[in-house]
């Protein structure tokens, strides 16, 4: 499983990413709410945790990461093998399904009667949505180019639900939902998707956690029993938890303590934030593993994972009526009970520069820059916070969405360049506070200082001079051909459609983000430049690389994964 210890990222997934950023990959670590950068090189898969640096990729994983969905603020852990996560930690995510938010998922009243499910907006690429009766959703989306099929669960719980001194618990309960149910033993959930032929992991972020299992599509009812039957019936011996703690401490060390630019955003993101839930990893410390109980994670198991906090959804080679059928025979008769109610603790207006230093065992520098801006609420009648949102995910791409972009040639081009390697990321699509942020790695014989310098000097530029008609149409380009692409991936529609759920847009809220950015205006992405990159809002941190012990393993420079993935 993995989590994202760091701060903020979250995405699973391995191989090459284009960007700096911890948001897909493994890893540990990251910041803020949703960050979206830019960059280049290999993502660390990770079962675990993103980590350090966001990341975005190119193609979907391109368009994904700008609107926050690589992995700053979003740490994902995952248990397993790393999947390509093109969007699970989507950022632009959605929901009409959501829509209903915790408002319309609530169970019927009591003494009501139990209605059949009922059906909720069709999307343009013709996903359908159903509320059962006890409060789950079911999305569905037919796709019949290949026998196959993506069944997920998403809750929306993650780590920011959690309480100080059990930080990290949403992550212990996403392993050990794997260790046994009533009628199923320990470890023989995997063994039994496997000999269907399948695959199967799940993910934790800062916002949400997630299961799901690719199969032949003719297995669909075996997988959604046995999901089902885990979600609503998770037990498991003491022993389990005991052996499996030390599992989930043994992650935290290879993805975040033995990672200096994971321990950088672990780091940014307890300074970065005051009252917020982001401040904490979502492997959670050290200390607070340590002290955690088997009852606390049951508990945290029966206070979250109720029908009305979920959404089951279903892609691939699938009859719809099917699914449904399937949904309310196993999901459906789960007893409804209520949704916890959840406290707001809203993050006050910062108030100053913050400024940290990291001292690790590592090869280069590195400084990261975070400016607290505001998220995208609603891809739908926009407010003025929306559109400016809109405009900063605009700006992070003309830094640093494409090769040979604003901060590549600035920074790491020519005979004066001053760093290895630049990004950006524009975080504002979560459940808590919005970021934009900056990263560099100093070249040889440059200073953190000058990179940080630099960074800030290209925003100082768009800010002062504006951006061109000709580079916004070029982002808004490789967004629209980046949507294309993410078709291709059962994956990517169903994380797509499950992220969405999660932060309640629509379920084509895609396509109407995407049909927001086409209209964004260089005027538009100036002022954003111009508003919101002072001091007051920003969290530095910068970490002072310390000698390497002799014979010591290289740390590694992927980013550390805000998602963690089992």
């Amino acid at each position: 499983m993995e989590a994202g210890a760091g701060g903020a990222a979250a995405g699973t997934g391995s191989g090459c990413v284009k960007g700096v950023g911890g948001g897909t990959g493994t890893g540990t670590g990251s910041t803020g709410g949703g960050a979206v950068t830019v960059g280049r090189g290999c993502g660390g898969g990770a079962t675990g945790v993103e980590g350090a640096e966001p990341s975005a990729g190119g193609g979907a994983g391109f368009f994904l990461k700008k609107l926050n969905i690589g992995g700053f603020v979003e740490s994902v852990h995952s248990m397993k093998r790393a999947l390509p996560l093109l969007g699970l930690m989507a950022c632009l995510v959605a929901g009409t399904a959501a829509a209903q938010s915790d408002r319309t998922s609530q169970p019927p009243a009591k003494g009501a009667s139990a209605p059949q499910a009922r059906a909720l907006p069709v999307s343009s690429s013709g996903a359908q949505q159903f509320q059962l009766a006890n409060g789950m959703q079911l999305i569905v989306q037919p796709d019949r180019r290949a026998p196959t099929a993506m069944h997920m669960v998403w809750v929306r719980v993650g780590s920011m639900d959690e309480v100080d001194g059990t930080s990290g618990v949403a992550h212990v309960l996403e392993h050990m939902m794997f260790k046994g149910t009533k009628t199923v033993p320990p470890g023989d959930f995997s063994r039994r998707v496997a000999a269907l032929g399948g695959q199967e992991n799940a993910f934790t972020s800062r916002d949400y956690t997630g299961y799901y299992q690719q199969i032949p599509s003719h297995r669909l009812e075996e997988v959604m029993r046995l999901e089902a039957d885990r979600f609503a019936h998770n037990q498991w011996p003491d022993a389990e938890f005991r052996k499996e703690i030390e599992v989930v401490k043994e992650e935290r060390r290879m993805r975040t303590e033995d990672q200096p630019r994971a321990l950088l955003w672990e780091q940014l993101g307890a300074a970065a934030f005051v009252a917020s839930p982001y401040r904490r990893p979502v492997v959670g410390w050290m200390s607070d593993l340590d002290a955690m109980t088997p009852d606390d994670v049951r508990q945290f198991h029966h206070r979250w994972y109720v029908p009305g906090n979920a959404t089951v959804v279903v892609a691939g080679d699938v009859d719809v009526a099917k699914v449904r059928a399937l949904a309310e025979k196993y999901y459906g008769s789960i007893p409804a009970r209520a949704v916890p109610q959840r406290k707001p603790r809203t993050e006050p207006a910062q108030r100053g520069l913050r400024r940290i230093e990291v001292k690790a065992p590592a090869e280069q520098a590195y400084v990261a820059l975070a400016f607290r801006v505001p998220r995208l609420a609603s891809p739908d009648a926009l407010t003025a916070d929306d559109r400016d949102a809109l405009a900063l995910t605009v700006l992070s791409a003309v830094l640093s969405g494409y090769d040979g972009a604003r901060l590549e040639r600035g920074l790491t081009q020519g005979a004066n360049r001053v760093a290895d390697s630049a990004d950006s990321g524009a975080s504002v699509v979560g459940r808590g506070p919005a970021q934009f942020v900056l990263t560099g790695v100093p070249a040889q014989g440059k200073t953190a200082q000058q990179v940080e310098d630099a960074l800030r000097a290209e925003v100082a530029r768009v800010a002062r001079e504006g951006v061109s008609s000709a580079e916004l149409e070029r982002v808004k380009t490789q967004w629209m051909a980046s949507k294309v692409y993410g078709r291709d991936s059962l994956q990517s529609q169903a994380s797509e459609l499950g992220s969405n759920w999660i932060q309640g847009f629509g379920l084509d809220a895609e396509d109407r983000i995407l049909a927001q950015l086409r209209t964004v205006t260089p005027q538009q992405v100036q002022s954003v430049a111009q508003r919101y990159f002072g001091d007051d809002q920003l969290t530095v941190a910068t970490l002072l690389p310390q000698p390497l012990a002799a014979g010591a393993p290289r740390p590694s420079t992927a980013p550390g994964s805000a998602a963690h993935r089992h």
